[in-house]
């Protein structure tokens, strides 16, 4: 595959690139002719231990000698608009030869996966499987996406242009390109977030999953109109739903989300309908179609619900079944069974919608709730919780002084008419952030009774605890454990199937611990959970909260997924995926439907192949335990630096993720002065360590664990663990990435910082001993040298913005030594800020 990528792909940017010289556009030329000058003064000038601003300063004596501050700094602003350009178009290639550089027929397609299970004689037990499984990907309302949508949609046409070589459209796409804005003028609403995600269903996931359920199970020989898990893929949707910290989200958004997602969905119907009708031309069933599509165009545009469920819909198109197979042979059937499977996939849902809310924020309604109640909360929470289960009634709205507390309630109000208007599917769980007691999740469950379970049988909500910190994930089998034993949770839990899902934190997880510590917690904390729900007959699913980068839980999900072994349950995978993920990974079909194969097959596979790679051993547990605490260890001695906050305050650009305009959240939780680490939310955290090159959250503390380890003698056994061992392969792998993607010699100036040398210092003796002792642990001469292609990409992104990076370091090194916020040298931060991020793909 190196070879294919060289070719499509590093040659292909090579030619291409010299087409931006060409542009009409003034001073084009002279920006292009002198980044390549500047690309290598950056270059050599790192390798002698030039500054960023010697670097800078340096190019333009030699280049631009009797030119003017303002027209060095307007270079410098051109050349990050050209970069930033660059970068697009270096992603247009990649996404082009998409197909040529990844095996979409080999190891975990849905292909090879059929051949194996045949070959195993395991075809039985393979489709025994797929009735119960589920992979659920959850578009989140975090994007860290810079382009907007007019660009995105150049982006598109410019890959299709590529795609056939068409020289003269590529040529009017970059000059289209040139003129049009990368920066967003303000930020998104909560519903500019949901509009932009829902073009993704609707062009991208609606085809993709249709595509993979319909060939899969056609290959097994499968009846599409009865097939009865259509869940086995689905997409979650949290923009509109997520409360976490998000003060624009309302009920009101809620609401409109939900039924935007309707109203797209019955549009994807009504366009295949009109696709149908071209077909179905017979007598008996011709009317029937007719009926469908007049039914679906009503209740879409002419606000008659003809269709006021799933099922209706579905009853007519069985009907029209029926009357195919009896009056016509059943010509064209198998189109109109493509159409019942999609029916039956989307509903009239389209996307599974959540709740969110921090549980801090529930604590304080039940305070505000009691008060006005006149009853003194109890001292212990056994005490708080028998008051909170005893509530039979809520106080009228107009009671509550603080509105965030009325809104709140309000929140829970909505999900009743919007289960009644799109089916439970769009809206059946609510998901705790920060939760770290029993009494965090009851405190949500008698809210929900009281509201959507008033009058109710059985209330149509899931309570989901997200467990997020290393002490929190620790507890979070004890929590569960006494909730199941609880009577009260027991009947809800019955009426629900007996199924909980449990959401898991790594990014937060990560922030909070470290790298290996808050993977290896998730997974005993997984694990753990899992026998606890087993003793007690409930099913857990886990849904794990990722980000795009390895230090978010990112990286290689599928072999991730694939080297769980028995002892965490695997019904269903779930994760969430955002930003430029969502783009990168799944913003077209072929990568969409590539990696939903390999997501769906790792989850697969894992259940019906179990080897010893998958479980580990009590010796191989015992030496990742004392790995990980020892990483736990020097993480913590890092971060409680007193210079930890302060730097990331003062020299990261942290504080201008908030003037990004990428997303509507505020850049921390909490309303307070000051920067409190634990208020810090994971996207600007990690974000800035990547912004930096530094990617502390991605690697610190794995190179002293091992050295630790090695002087313990215990090099060997580590070495045969990663050779042994996918899950801790994986995790070692992915740390690698993060390693890859570091480039201290453009931070080294902060060495000689009087406030910040020490520190600094501290980071890098870590970045080498980490890079040092994984190509040890490994057996490689180099980091991912097992995954040439993605280093090769790494190398050429990283090459791209190079002058980037010089030159954000360069306007902070500026305010650095003069303790000054000028306006311009701000500008260059924020401005370099998109292409960084843009061209790392997964760096925040």
């Amino acid at each position: 595959m190196q070879k294919t990528y060289d070719t499509e792909v590093a040659k292909r940017f090579t030619i291409y690139n010299s087409l931006f010289l060409d542009l009409p556009f003034n001073d084009i030329y002279r920006t292009g002719t002198l980044l390549p000058i500047l690309g290598t003064a950056c270059q050599k000038g790192f390798e002698n231990g030039l500054t960023p601003k010697q670097i800078i300063n340096g190019f333009f004596e030699e280049m631009l000698p009797d030119a003017s501050e303002k027209s060095h700094m307007d270079l410098l602003f051109q050349m990050i608009q050209y970069v930033e350009r660059q970068v697009v178009l270096f992603d247009s290639i990649e996404d082009a030869a998409y197909d040529k550089i990844n095996d979409l027929k080999g190891k975990g397609s849905i292909n090879a996966l059929i051949n194996r299970t045949d070959n195993d004689k395991k075809r039985a037990e393979l489709i025994e499987k797929l009735k119960t499984f589920s992979v659920r990907l959850t578009l989140t309302a975090h994007p860290t996406q810079f382009y907007p949508g007019n660009v995105l949609g150049i982006i598109t046409d410019l890959e299709n242009a590529i795609r056939t070589d068409d020289i003269g459209r590529i040529n009017s796409l970059l000059q289209q390109l040139g003129k049009t804005g990368f920066t967003k003028r303000e930020k998104p609403s909560p519903y500019d977030e949901a509009i932009s995600l829902i073009w993704y269903l609707e062009n991208i996931f609606y085809q993709s999953i249709s595509d993979i359920m319909i060939r899969l199970l056609n290959s097994l020989n499968i009846p599409l109109h009865d097939w009865e898990n259509p869940g086995l893929l689905k997409v979650g949707f949290w923009p509109g739903g997520d409360r976490d910290g998000n003060p624009f989200v309302t009920h009101d958004i809620t609401q409109q989300v939900a039924s935007r997602l309707k109203k797209w969905i019955l549009r994807c119907y009504y366009r295949d309908m009109r696709k149908l009708k071209r077909r179905l031309t017979f007598k008996h069933v011709e009317e029937i179609i007719l009926k469908v599509e007049r039914g679906i165009f009503a209740t879409l545009f002419e606000n008659n619900q003809v269709y006021q469920t799933k099922d209706q819909l579905i009853d007519d198109l069985l009907e029209a079944r029926t009357a195919l197979i009896q009056h016509h042979e059943g010509l064209f059937v198998e189109v109109l069974d493509e159409f019942i499977l999609k029916v039956k996939i989307f509903g009239f849902h389209f996307g599974y919608m959540d709740m969110r809310q921090d549980s801090r924020k529930h604590d304080a309604l039940w305070e505000e709730l009691f008060k006005i109640k006149g009853i003194e909360m109890g001292t212990s929470e056994q005490e708080q919780i028998d008051q909170i289960l005893a509530t039979e009634s809520i106080p009228g709205l107009d009671q509550f002084q603080e509105p965030f507390h009325a809104e709140m309630l309000r929140s829970f109000e909505v999900i009743d008419p919007i289960q009644k208007e799109s089916g439970e599917d769009i809206l059946n769980r609510y998901i705790i952030s920060n939760c770290q007691s029993r009494k965090h999740l009851l405190e949500v469950y008698q809210l929900a009774k009281l509201t959507l379970g008033k009058g109710k049988e059985q209330m149509p909500l899931d309570i989901v605890p997200l467990f997020e910190t290393i002490d929190d994930l620790a507890a979070a089998p004890a929590i569960m454990t006494s909730l199941y034993q609880l009577p009260e949770y027991q009947n809800h839990l019955k009426s629900r199937g007996n199924k909980q899902t449990i959401m898991l934190g790594f990014s937060d997880g990560t922030k909070d611990g470290g790298y290996i510590q808050a993977n290896w917690s998730i997974l005993r904390a997984k694990e753990e959970m899992t026998r606890v729900s087993r003793e007690n007959n409930i099913e857990v699913v886990f849904f794990d909260g990722r980000g795009g980068p390895p230090a978010r839980g990112g990286g290689n999900m599928h072999n991730f997924y694939a080297s769980m072994g028995e002892k965490v349950e695997n019904a269903e995978i779930q994760v969430t995926i955002q930003g430029q993920t969502i783009s990168a990974n799944y913003g077209k079909q072929a990568s969409c439907t590539y990696n939903l194969e390999q997501l769906l097959s790792a989850g697969l596979e894992n259940h019906l192949y179990q080897d010893s790679e998958k479980n580990l051993n009590s010796e191989q547990r015992e030496l990742i335990d004392e790995l990980a605490s020892e990483a736990y260890e020097s993480y913590k001695k890092f971060k409680s630096h007193p210079k930890f906050v302060p730097y990331l305050e003062y020299v990261t650009p942290l504080k201008y993720f908030g003037m990004t305009n990428i997303g509507s959240r505020p850049l921390k939780r909490g309303k307070g002065e000051g920067l409190k680490f634990e208020d810090l939310r994971a996207i600007p955290f990690v974000g800035s360590w990547a912004q930096m090159k530094q990617n502390i959250p991605g690697f610190y503390g794995v190179g002293e664990a091992v050295e630790v380890l090695e002087k313990r003698g215990k090099l060997e056994q580590l070495k045969a663990l990663y050779e042994n061992s996918l899950f801790f392969r994986t995790l070692l792998g992915n740390s690698m990435q993060s390693l890859s993607k570091c480039f201290y010699p453009a931070t080294a100036y902060l060495s000689e910082d009087e406030a910040y040398g020490d520190f600094w210092r501290i980071m890098f003796e870590e970045y080498k001993r980490s890079i040092e002792k994984l190509k040890i642990v490994s057996s490689m001469d180099q980091l991912m040298g097992d995954n040439p292609v993605s280093k090769k990409s790494i190398e050429i992104r990283e090459r791209i913005v190079l002058p980037l990076i010089t030159v954000q370091q360069f306007a902070i090194q500026q305010m650095l030594e003069t303790g000054k916020s000028d306006e311009i040298l701000q500008r260059l931060v924020l401005r370099s800020m998109f292409g960084i991020i843009n061209a790392a793909r997964n760096a925040a």
